[in-house]
């Protein structure tokens, strides 16, 4: 069901349509943490490792995902958000075929250059072969996953959270069964977790994309819809370009500090591999939270309702340090008991680095969700700009510091530190950039003319 998310008081809006997200986003890491989960106690710790090796490449091209995913969302909420069905659906179809174009590329440059990526981050040779199987397999799907992403994207900036939160729920569950049946059954090994993720994200896709398709079907225009336009497109890159930038970076700069960890051998590696899959689960939560502020930011431009974009911060802010809570309290306390789960016969390394991992980032989700709240609002605003300081400081700080602190201790902990000071950096920009916004004074905030 669409939803206006410029009706109503905005906390109670924002609960109702961000949580369904949040579920969304953990069965969508359940993906991640699925393959390596089963890969770790069905085949081995080098499997592991291989998964977790591969995943931080995998990142790339879910950077250009994500970016279709927030342009798309983005543009269509603040023309549904105006009341402007017409030019709405011609943004979605501009999409879906800017999308197109952009995955047969990706995919090309994917299996031109898997082999050397994994060469450039020291992959060791023992687990280098998996690791290359799993990542072409990984990008034989990325029309899937980028469609889906897209799909949900519109959900989302049509106020509907709820409907790709059961695709994924179902998909992500029988993902879960279908890892073990292929590695235990089929004795497919590495091959069989990315096999399983291929197939499920595929149906999950399809029926995003169906139910997406007509659901547009189902909103009247008086006006007639074009297929595709230069001028929407300019918009949708103004918005998805530099969240993709923002994304790739992120990507490499977790591959050069994924190259960084390799030195450091197999048990660092996987205990690193699973430690940073719980991590993401929480960032990216908190990310896709962020986004769903930036599809109400986005209505309520589009609307005229700046003062509501104010009160959306405050109670997006209430809402990720509730989520904080418990997860927190979990990694920071019961970090060695989440590191077995991964593994069967877990070596003391490996379970050491993920407890300790996670213990030294866990307290800062408090810190770090805050940012991404407020990266939604200048996302869904357009301040780009403003967006892209806050994250590439963050980005350089940690990739600097993880450089140069694990070589002075000789000891990957130094890797670890890294991300407080680059996260509590980046915030401080964040929430700097975003009081400065014209919500905070009510002027008028200047958008995109209607192209059509």
């Amino acid at each position: 069901m669409n939803q206006d998310l410029t009706q109503g008081a905005p906390g109670r809006v924002l609960w109702r349509f961000c949580l369904p997200l949040f579920g969304s986003i953990l069965f969508q890491q359940l993906y991640n943490i699925a393959d390596s989960l089963v890969a770790g106690k069905f085949v081995g710790e080098n499997a592991l490792a291989a998964v977790g090796n591969s995943y931080e490449v995998t990142l790339i091209f879910l950077a250009f995902a994500f970016g279709c995913n927030i342009g798309c969302s983005v543009i269509v909420s603040r023309f549904f958000g105006g009341g402007k069905y017409a030019v709405m659906k011609t943004a979605v179809f501009t999409t879906l075929i800017s999308g197109v174009v952009l995955c047969a590329v990706l995919m090309v440059s994917g299996f031109t250059l898997g082999s050397f990526l994994l060469k450039q981050i020291h992959t060791p040779t023992e687990i280098f072969k998996d690791s290359l199987l799993y990542l072409n397999i990984y990008i034989l799907g990325l029309p899937f996953l980028f469609f889906y992403n897209i799909a949900t994207g519109i959900f989302s900036a049509l106020g509907d959270s709820k409907t790709p939160f059961f695709f994924l729920a179902a998909s992500s569950l029988s993902n879960i069964a279908m890892d073990i049946w292929f590695v235990t059954t089929f004795r497919m090994g590495v091959a069989g977790v990315a096999w399983a993720t291929f197939l499920c994200q595929s149906v999950s896709c399809l029926l995003a994309l169906a139910f997406v398709l007509k659901r547009l079907a189902s909103i009247k225009t008086k006006e007639p819809v074009s297929r595709f336009s230069w001028p929407i497109f300019g918009q949708i890159a103004r918005i998805a370009v530099p969240s993709i930038l923002q994304q790739s970076f992120i990507s490499a700069g977790n591959i050069i500090l994924q190259g960084v960890i390799n030195r450091f051998g197999a048990g660092v590696i996987a205990g690193y591999s699973a430690s940073v899959k719980l991590n993401n689960l929480v960032v990216t939560s908190f990310t896709t939270l962020g986004n769903g502020i930036s599809n109400y930011t986005a209505q309520n431009i589009g609307a005229g309702k700046l003062p509501r974009i104010r009160q959306g911060f405050k109670a997006g802010v209430s809402i990720v340090w509730l989520l904080c809570l418990p997860l927190v309290f979990a990694y920071f306390f019961f970090g060695s008991g989440l590191m077995r789960l991964f593994m069967d016969r877990p070596t003391q390394t490996a379970v050491e680095t993920g407890a300790q991992f996670l213990k030294i980032l866990s307290p800062f989700y408090f810190v770090v969700s805050v940012k991404l709240i407020a990266d939604g609002i200048l996302r869904g605003a357009g301040h780009m700009g403003k967006f892209m300081t806050a994250t590439f400081t963050d980005l350089i700080l940690r990739v600097i510091l993880a450089v140069l602190l694990s070589g002075l201790l000789k000891n990957p902990v130094g890797i670890w530190y890294a991300w407080p000071v680059g996260w509590s950096t980046a915030t401080v920009l964040s929430v700097y950039f975003y009081r400065r916004g014209p919500w905070h004074e009510n002027e008028p905030l200047k958008t995109p003319a209607s192209p059509l």
